[in-house]
């Protein structure tokens, strides 16, 4: 579904300005205006990558900070010309931090606010307010404002229609407005803040901007691993309701695991796992762990120890040592495996293998995998006494904005708990 552009041409007011036409544009006395009463969505919304694309000659603008395939091209390229490693995810920050090495001063318009996609229109937000972090760290404040409406085709009977809010600059500048939102978002609507970059740039800013009851969604895929962790543990501790968008594609693993056990005669193996790895893309090994997590969590077990260590290859293995109810030891190793052609999504998990070993029956090994790697690596290491189960794990191949809209459409008023549980465990295992 394509993004769209707003009604109308975005109207620059002072700050202090916005809220009062705001209420002027949705008066109860314009009876032919018919403002949608569903929530308020707040965006971090930096597209650091587009930005240094467009700047460096890359690609034409304008910067619409919305994911689609022209960026991720460009991105894959510049991957291989500044000679990174094949495995780097085509949008994350060593391409932008790279990039920003690179000489080029093009510039475009900026439509990052008023380009809002499909997949979010079609719930028709009341409010849509954006933060667009500029490149140029001393540009000023700007604060536009404009109505919008989804289309016909899209809305499937009475329209409903919100407005967009952009606060562009500089990030100091930013953090200055930010006295300008508490007005615009109105207590009688949910409120989520959505932090589409990496957790552990401007942390500050974060903060202010996710304070209860304002609900938070993030991508625990996005910056250091262990900050993301933290962060997503404390967040949960805190009892504010968050939800991760890294934690949501992790949905068809779930369901490919909990299917392979759902036939009785293999519902006792659960109880007698005896090994469990996981291989992620490249060197993020958030998901890997979450997996993990969840596993161990459902299964009742301790965690004893923990660990990295170098693989032949160079990479940093991480492993740890968990004790089944029964007292036996369940080893675990998540380990990074280079891809030519990785997701979007940085650290998206490449295959899992869980071997169990029954008192009475059979050993089994179970091996799942993405669609974007084989079992090969996997399958290495004795399985041939085994009963091999082994699962191609469907995987949806989408952009941020599908996974928000998914998030979004079922409500989540509070976090989930099976990633409350897991999100903790998870951070032990990198502490």
């Amino acid at each position: 579904m394509s993004p769209q552009l707003t009604l109308q041409t975005p109207l620059e007011l002072p700050p202090s300005e916005v809220s009062n036409y705001l209420n002027q544009l949705w008066s109860r006395d314009q009876a032919s205006s018919i403002g949608a009463h569903t929530f308020c969505l707040l965006i971090w919304q930096p597209a650091w990558v587009e930005q240094q694309l467009v700047r460096t000659g890359r690609i034409e603008g304008p910067i619409v900070g919305v994911q689609r395939d022209e960026v991720e091209e460009a991105g894959r390229k510049a991957i291989l010309e500044l000679d990174l490693p094949l495995s780097t995810p085509p949008l994350g920050s060593s391409v932008s931090n790279s990039l920003a090495k690179v000489d080029g001063s093009k510039t475009s318009d900026d439509l990052r606010g008023q380009h809002v996609d499909g997949a979010l229109s079609t719930l028709r937000p009341r409010r849509l307010i954006t933060l667009a972090p500029s490149l140029d760290s001393t540009r000023p404040l700007e604060t536009l404002v404009a109505a919008y409406c989804p289309l016909p085709e899209e809305g499937g009977g009475t329209v409903a229609c919100g407005d967009v809010v952009v606060l562009r600059g500089g990030t100091k500048a930013l953090q200055e407005g930010l006295n300008t939102l508490q007005p615009l978002l109105p207590d009688d609507l949910p409120s989520w803040v959505w932090w589409n970059g990496p957790l552990d740039e401007s942390p500050e800013l974060l903060e202010q901007l996710s304070i209860s009851p304002r609900r938070l969604i993030l991508d625990s895929a996005l910056g250091d691993p262990s900050y993301c962790l933290n962060l997503l543990a404390t967040r949960l501790a805190s009892g504010q309701a968050v939800n991760d968008l890294n934690w949501l594609r992790l949905g068809s693993w779930h369901q490919t695991l909990a299917m392979v056990f759902d036939p009785p005669h293999r519902r006792d193996a659960l109880s007698h796992v005896v090994q469990l790895d996981i291989d992620v893309e490249g060197d993020h090994p958030v998901q890997g762990l979450l997996l993990a997590s969840w596993i161990a969590d459902r299964l009742g077990w301790t965690l004893k120890e923990t660990g990295r260590h170098d693989s032949k290859t160079g990479d940093s293995d991480i492993s740890g040592m968990f004790q089944r109810p029964d007292g036996t030891e369940v080893p675990l190793r998540v380990s990074p495996v280079p891809m030519g052609q990785p997701s979007i999504h940085p650290g998206q998990i490449v295959g899992l293998r869980m071997i169990s070993k029954p008192e009475h029956g059979g050993a089994m090994c179970v091996i799942l995998c993405a669609e974007s790697g084989g079992c090969m690596r996997l399958e290495a290491g004795g399985m041939a006494s085994m009963e091999l189960v082994e699962e191609v794990v469907p995987l949806l191949h989408t952009h941020v904005e599908a996974d928000m809209a998914r998030l979004l459409e079922g409500g989540h008023d509070s976090s989930n708990p099976l990633l409350a549980a897991a999100a903790p465990l998870a951070a032990k295992l990198l502490s």
